[in-house]
């Protein structure tokens, strides 16, 4: 299929050309602002330093006979979401390269070293000059962007230059600025994609409605790698055995206000329940603060020197673990829903763990779905959490069928990673 046609795709109008203009000032103003930040903040400094010198990295790295494989990811999540299909496309695509670009360091840093990519980089920022000579730099055969990535000149520029550009896992909803009666101007972006793989039907419809019909339905490839994460095998290293049944709560992807909380489950509940504690930003001044509520825990980087047991509080002090650490609780707090949103629920889901969250999980279908099927709960303060995990430790029959839910709902959304793969290698 070809890309839906868009009137004046390029700059004509007048109103196209001051939208440019406008778009070209966000940018370059988003680099100042990241710029002055990087002075006194340690991520603005990494988002600014792993930009430098990437053209020279780039034309070292690719010869012009190259036939190169370009996926792009905003941060960890969306590298997560996409792995499945960057290894499936890796073991399928022989001869090729592999490139993978991070915008935030929270993907870069963690990531850097990830073995099915050939070159690893954040992607330069998005002005026309840098994606030209970005374009010339790697011969890219097709691209590929995770979710919700839209920048202009690199997807213009690939239009242009006749490159395959796929956006995977793509989520649209009616409130977005593609749908607004200011948003002409960002459609346009979406007919730069050879083609779009959405999450579900709902995006297919609003995509319909602006004259986007290159869409496949193909899932949120997001719950085959959750899947195969939660079926890795669970050899339970992290609690020493001391004859103890109790169940453990896996606190993930935390902040402040979530953490309270959690204090105050803890504290109803003591002796009844142990705890694991992911912090969203595990920064040493955000592990002290949790530290001050839970004086007696220990941390992740301390686990081969102290025994541990399902009774102990455990703050997870680095990146990358929780994902694993579900297989470990028997039910889970997603963190974020005090705040803008919650975050991903269907690592715990995939684990057989019934989720508790707070009430700003409107964006995510899945947390909506999961709570009228019932293997989610939805918690507006102290009390109510209180009162929801008190009830799921001390009813096993009903957290065990919640879980048994949770579990179901994942399994049944398997498959996003073949649609997507499977289209792509036969186009």
């Amino acid at each position: 299929m070809g890309r839906p046609h868009f009137p004046d795709t390029g700059i004509v109008s007048d109103k196209n050309f001051l939208m440019l203009i406008i778009y070209n000032v966000i940018i370059r103003g988003y680099f100042i602002l990241i710029k002055i930040f990087s002075i006194w903040n340690e991520k603005a400094g990494m988002w600014i330093d792993g930009r430098k010198g990437w053209r020279k990295s780039l034309e070292t790295s690719f010869k012009k006979s190259d036939k190169v494989i370009w996926f792009h990811c905003s941060s960890l999540g969306e590298f997560e979401q996409g792995r499945n299909i960057i290894e499936e496309v890796y073991h399928i695509s022989k001869g090729r390269k592999i490139l993978l670009t991070f915008f935030s360091p929270s993907g870069y840093e963690k990531q850097k070293h990830y073995r099915f990519a050939d070159h690893i980089a954040y992607l330069p920022l998005d002005t026309k000059m840098n994606a030209k000579d970005f374009l010339d730099a790697v011969p890219v055969e097709y691209a590929v962007f995770i979710k919700y990535e839209f920048w202009y000149h690199f997807l213009n520029g690939m239009f242009k230059r006749g490159i395959p550009v796929y956006l995977a896992s793509g989520n649209f909803r009616s409130n977005q600025l593609f749908f607004k009666w200011y948003g002409k101007w960002y459609q346009k972006m979406l007919g730069f994609f050879t083609h779009l793989f959405v999450q579900d039907e709902r995006s297919k419809i609003n995509l319909t409605k602006i004259g986007v019909t290159n869409v496949t339905v193909a899932g949120d490839s997001r719950f085959d790698r959750v899947i195969d994460i939660a079926a890795q095998e669970k050899n339970d290293t992290l609690f020493q055995s001391n004859g103890s049944s109790i169940p453990v709560m896996v606190a993930g992807s935390t902040w402040p206000q979530d953490e309270k909380i959690i204090s105050e489950i803890y504290k109803m509940n003591y002796g009844k329940m142990g705890l694991v504690i992911a912090p969203h930003e595990p920064s040493e001044k955000h592990i002290e603060q949790i530290k001050q509520l839970f004086p007696n825990a220990i941390l992740f980087t301390e686990l081969n020197e102290k025994p541990v047991s399902r009774h102990d509080v455990i703050i997870v002090n680095t990146i990358g673990h929780l994902s694993s650490l579900y297989r470990f609780g028997d039910l889970a707090f997603i963190g974020g829903g005090f705040g803008k949103g919650i975050h991903n629920i269907l690592e715990a889901t995939a684990s057989s763990l019934p989720v508790i969250f707070g009430p700003n999980y409107s964006k995510f279908t899945e947390a909506k779905e999961l709570l009228k099927a019932g293997g989610a709960f939805a918690v507006r303060n102290a009390n109510e959490a209180v009162h929801v995990v008190s009830t799921l430790l001390e009813n096993d029959s009903n957290r065990e069928k919640s879980a048994a839910i949770a579990r179901e709902y994942t399994l049944q959304r398997k498959g996003a990673t073949k649609i997507i793969t499977d289209f792509i290698s036969t186009t």
